[in-house]
């Protein structure tokens, strides 16, 4: 019970702004988990959530991001020479090395249209389900170059 709710709870602050612990737990009733402010309160702490904040100051609930994650994501951005795709693959270049690293983090996505990676040595291919996603997966992966 506690894990599927936490579950959910960190789906609702990816998708909603939640300012506070009582919308927080409105957001919960709506998905039928009947919390106190107790129970919020500890799943906060345990979850280890932080505080973000818009671009119009207001705060809001986010979940920092993994500190094992960010250090992929700078290997990626260092190692990572050119990223190209065609039909349902993407062929992103490396510095020698460095395509076992970079397919780590692509791995860790877990993107629902990536099938799977393949790395080689500088190379790494992935395999995407639909053609029409590929400008949008190239252009998530150029985001973690910047």
């Amino acid at each position: 019970m506690r894990k599927s709710r936490q579950d959910i709870l960190l789906k609702i602050i990816q998708e909603q702004e939640i300012e506070t612990q009582q919308d927080l737990m409105l957001a919960l009733k709506e998905e039928g988990f009947e919390v106190t402010q107790a129970t919020v309160s500890r799943d906060i702490q345990e979850l280890k959530l932080a505080k973000g904040k818009t671009k119009d100051g207001k705060s809001y609930y986010v979940k920092p991001p993994d500190p094992a994650f960010q250090k992929l994501k700078t290997l990626f951005r260092q190692s990572v020479t050119s990223i190209d795709g065609v039909n349902n693959f993407i062929v992103i270049k490396t510095i020698g090395g460095g395509a076992s690293s970079a397919c780590i983090i692509i791995d860790k996505l877990n993107h629902p249209q990536i099938m799977g990676t393949i790395a080689g040595d500088d190379t790494v291919l992935v395999i995407i389900r639909e053609q029409n996603e590929l400008e949008n997966i190239i252009k998530q992966f150029e985001l973690l170059t910047e």
